[in-house]
């Protein structure tokens, strides 16, 4: 009897959980072409890009093991610009010839950074293959959904706690009513647009489906405790004009964008 109960079945049982860093060497960054116009670095994001996550994985039936992924990951560049101050005659935002300018010396310089970040909710599933007692490969896919964003955030003062809650665009009364202060010319005719600001936050994001084949390589080097490796290409697709700004607005002329390159995955578990 006890010879009928031997490898492979035996480790086919049982499942595992535990903390699994995902590298991605992304082929690009939506979006980062536009983020030298700002002065910023593209090639300063990290590379490979890093998700920190959870995964676990259980048999169900055979040689066949399904699983789950979850993380997020981010990665930011800034910077502060010199500044040139230029008398600006015709009104054309440039500095042309005759114009005078000087450089800006006092200690209010903005403050550029766009962070680009990655999150990831998956189900996997994979074939097992033996190779020695506490060793085997498999083969399998993550699928499931993922959510991209890049926020550019330009600050040209040191924000107060009390102006952070303050109303740019007027002054509301105890009713609800926005009181909008505009001179004569504009009174007739008025653009209801905000007042200055310390800073300017955007963000664009989009959901999107995500598909990552892989092969992992699994070691159970203790009774209770065991390492997963994984290689593999992850593929993201966000479709042309589903972008969207500061998490409602839609950004119809947005282009389509891909989230792919090579992964790298490791996992530390607690399980069989």
């Amino acid at each position: 009897m006890l010879a009928q109960f031997s490898y492979p079945a035996q480790d086919f049982l049982g499942g595992g959980i535990g903390y699994s860093p995902m590298y991605i060497k992304l082929d690009s960054i939506p979006g980062s072409s536009f983020l030298t116009g700002l002065g910023l670095e593209p090639k300063n994001f990290k590379d490979p890009f890093v998700i920190h996550g959870g995964e676990g994985f259980a048999h169900v039936t055979g040689r066949w093991r399904i699983g789950g992924y979850a993380g997020v990951g981010g990665t930011t560049i800034s910077t502060i610009p010199d500044i040139v101050v230029f008398q600006d005659n015709n009104g054309n935002d440039t500095l042309d010839i005759g114009e005078p300018s000087k450089n800006y010396t006092k200690y209010f310089n903005p403050t550029i950074e766009a962070k680009f970040t990655f999150s990831l909710g998956a189900a996997s599933v994979e074939y097992v293959m033996p190779l020695l007692q506490d060793l085997e490969i498999s083969a399998g896919a993550l699928m499931g959904l993922g959510r991209a964003g890049i926020a550019l955030d330009q600050q040209s003062g040191n924000p107060r706690w009390a102006d952070v809650f303050s109303n740019v665009y007027g002054t509301m009364d105890s009713t609800g009513t926005l009181f909008y202060g505009v001179d004569s010319t504009e009174y007739a005719d008025p653009s209801i647009l905000p007042g200055t600001v310390p800073g300017l936050l955007r963000d664009v994001s989009a959901t999107f489906f995500n598909f990552q084949p892989y092969l992992a390589v699994k070691w159970q080097f203790l009774e209770r405790l065991g390492l997963r490796i994984s290689v593999g290409f992850n593929k993201g697709t966000i479709t042309a004009g589903s972008w969207v700004l500061n998490g409602r607005t839609k950004i119809s002329d947005s282009p389509t964008s891909a989230i792919q390159g090579a992964s790298f995955r490791t996992m530390l578990y607690i399980g069989l």
